[in-house]
């Protein structure tokens, strides 16, 4: 009789965590989560980006699991190419919390992610892309965001941090809007109540897994709903500080191969 794996679900967040610079994964970190799928356990990809930002990216890396995409919004089977869900933000609802906050901070700049799984990341002028690799389209005016069905909202300020904003946002929209803070300068405004960890939930319950079988991997307060769905939490060394401070346990850095470190602990 065959021993199950200590955790059946690895869930695993991209940027700043299993991704180094560049966007490459390790030699090390693959032969870690290869072990591990030798074992029995099944790998699943959780990340901020939408769909569109991570489908060259996870070919190329060989992935061909389920994605949990636009933190959570989006569930997507990299192998066949099908959306297994897709929630999208209602746009009258994001322009009105959009007004709300900035009649709370003053004026933002602003992006979307439409939510089809070609869809474009649309930015007006002055949002800046907090990410060399994710690429925008220019729109003149912000009108210009809202031609077609979106997943999230981008929000930046000219002159608050990240953690001053999402403080902010949450006091005026809060109960209209989820308000996420997904890594330096990314906050976003989400369909209200979903996480990484509704989406993995769902993802979840189609390999006829739930939280009691994962293991995940973060280093964002994005990850903190994750953490507390799962029956573990590991945040990397790099991690935000309130990331850390409901981690189940921390371990390297990315750039180290933090997950490698105890993916080869776990699974030999």
């Amino acid at each position: 009789m065959l021993t199950p794996p200590p955790y059946a679900l690895i869930a695993t967040d991209l940027d700043g965590t299993l991704l180094r610079a560049g966007d490459t994964v390790s030699g090390r970190s693959r032969a870690a989560l290869a072990r591990a799928a030798e074992a029995g356990a099944r790998h699943i990809v959780a990340t901020g980006r939408p769909v569109p930002q991570v489908r060259s990216l996870l070919a190329d890396l060989g992935y061909l699991g389920l994605a949990v995409c636009g933190q959570g919004a989006q569930v997507f089977d990299t192998g066949t190419e099908t959306m297994i869900s897709s929630l999208t933000l209602d746009r009258d609802l994001a322009e009105t919390a959009l007004g709300k906050i900035e009649a709370e901070v003053g004026a933002v700049y602003v992006a979307v992610n439409q939510s089809a799984a070609d869809g474009l990341t649309l930015a007006e002028r002055g949002y800046r892309m907090p990410h060399p690799t994710l690429p925008a389209t220019r729109v003149p005016a912000r009108t210009g965001l809202w031609t077609a069905p979106i997943n999230k909202v981008l929000v930046r300020h000219p002159e608050l941090s990240d953690e001053e904003l999402v403080e902010a946002a949450r006091g005026v929209v809060g109960d209209l809007v989820t308000v996420t803070m997904a890594g330096p300068d990314t906050v976003e405004l989400q369909p209200f109540g979903v996480t990484k960890a509704t989406g993995l939930a769902v993802a979840a319950q189609w390999l006829g897994l739930g939280p009691e079988d994962a293991i995940a991997f973060g280093d964002m307060p994005n990850d903190i709903p994750m953490f507390a769905w799962a029956a573990r939490g590991i945040a990397m060394a790099n991690a935000h500080p309130a990331l850390r401070a409901v981690a189940d346990e921390i371990t390297l850095s990315n750039e180290d191969d933090g997950i490698a470190v105890v993916l080869e602990r776990l699974y030999g």
